[in-house]
């Protein structure tokens, strides 16, 4: 094995010699995928402007990860260390959007969902042998957040009260942990509503065009999975002169399939009108834009509905979904898309759908149980860890930038 490069590091004892700015609390960010890393993201402005913390970030599954992962550290210019000297770094927090790599670490430890929640909504996994049939298999149990009996995170943020009372139930050593924070993303987005006539003309929609987002969640069940001519069929079934249509696909696909695979996939949807969105970020943007999502049972077709937009659902059949979730609210009330089918009239079904329900606000009201709230609580939490106190400054709560599709 060849052996690892050390680079100088701000957050090292051995390189303290070479700091400007002294005595600094250091803050390591574990991005072990693309996901995790724009998740971890919309927390790092809560740390702005204090001269009192310093950030470096790494890859926990480095040399057993994707290009993509490194790509997407590298374009943040922060300094990124190898994992194998972040491990062994003296820091004063971890940050980080999924378990790996927090057991090699003694520091404090922030864990945040990385989409939608810790409460998942499904199983892709077959459940342990002593799970029980309404058991979420990811995120809350005791095989997630217990490693030889100790919790593996100082502060487990959960995005709604529904979550802690599931912790309780099936992994109550760890509720001391546990903070209800609601979900930051969706407070940026609710950030952004005001804003978007802009969202949609960087989206290229003029003002009598309805704006269409596809999105799809990774695996072979997913839409994209399902549907290898998913975007092609909507842009087939739709005017061009009505309708605006933007591709949304996990990040994930693009991890592991590669960008230049992606992009050679959907060049005929491209040169047929499709706005591709890279996968870092711009699909919040596009659903504050959005009139309408076709999706699967991915997250971003929940943040969809609380956005606004009327929603059609890729049929998943035998996908167990947890009850009141709302992945399984939308199953119950959002009509499914067919792709055999007209599309205008199952959009026009899919609005009176959204509107007889109330979707928007009863999936924001499953989505998070502290709206606006957020940024509060997540601040006052890192501080609480790094043991000083929080900056008199307010906190800011940013709208998403505006997207920058992908070209051909």
């Amino acid at each position: 094995m060849a052996a690892v490069t050390w680079l100088r590091s701000p957050i090292g004892r051995a390189d303290v010699h070479w700091a400007t700015r002294c005595g600094t609390k250091s803050i390591l960010v574990l991005v072990p995928h693309i996901v995790a890393g724009t998740r971890l993201l919309d927390l790092l402005p809560l740390l702005e402007a204090d001269h009192r913390v310093q950030v470096a970030f790494t890859d926990p599954e480095a040399g057993e990860n994707w290009q993509a992962t490194h790509d997407f550290l590298r374009a943040q210019g922060g300094t990124v260390l190898p994992w194998a000297q972040a491990r062994h770094s003296d820091v004063d927090l971890v940050l980080a959007g999924s378990t790996r790599g927090l057991d090699d670490l003694t520091a404090p430890a922030l864990l945040v969902p990385h989409g939608g929640g810790l409460g998942q909504y499904r199983a892709w996994r077959p459940p342990p042998a002593t799970a029980r049939p309404h058991d979420p298999q990811l995120g809350l149990g005791p095989d997630q957040l217990i490693r030889e009996g100790r919790v593996r995170a100082d502060a487990i943020v959960l995005v709604h009260d529904q979550e802690r009372d599931l912790l309780a139930e099936i992994c109550p050593r760890a509720v001391p942990a546990a903070v209800v924070a609601g979900d930051i993303a969706l407070d940026r987005i609710a950030a952004s509503l005001l804003y978007r006539d802009r969202y949609r003309h960087a989206l290229g929609a003029t003002g009598d065009q309805q704006v269409v987002v596809v999105t799809s969640t990774w695996s072979p069940r997913s839409a994209f999975g399902r549907h290898p001519d998913l975007f092609d069929r909507v842009l087939a079934a739709l005017p061009r002169d009505g309708y605006r249509v933007v591709g949304a696909l996990h990040p994930a696909i693009w991890s592991h399939h590669g960008s230049w695979q992606i992009r050679s996939w959907l060049a005929a949807s491209l040169r047929a009108g499709l706005v591709l969105l890279p996968p870092e970020e711009g699909w919040r943007a596009a659903l504050v834009a959005a009139d309408h999502l076709i999706g699967d049972y991915g997250s971003v077709t929940a943040y969809g509905a609380a956005a606004g937009a009327s929603i059609l659902l890729d049929d998943n059949p035998g996908q167990p979904l947890l009850c009141g979730t709302p992945a399984e609210v939308l199953a119950r009330h959002a009509p499914l898309w067919r792709p055999g089918r007209p599309l205008e009239p199952q959009l026009r079904a899919a609005t009176e759908a959204r509107d007889a329900a109330g979707l928007p606000g009863l999936v924001q009201g499953l989505l998070t149980s502290r709206p606006g709230e957020a940024g509060l609580i997540l601040r006052r939490t890192l501080y609480r860890l790094l043991n000083i106190p929080e900056p008199a400054h307010a906190v800011p709560v940013a709208p998403v930038p505006l997207p920058n599709p992908v070209t051909a």
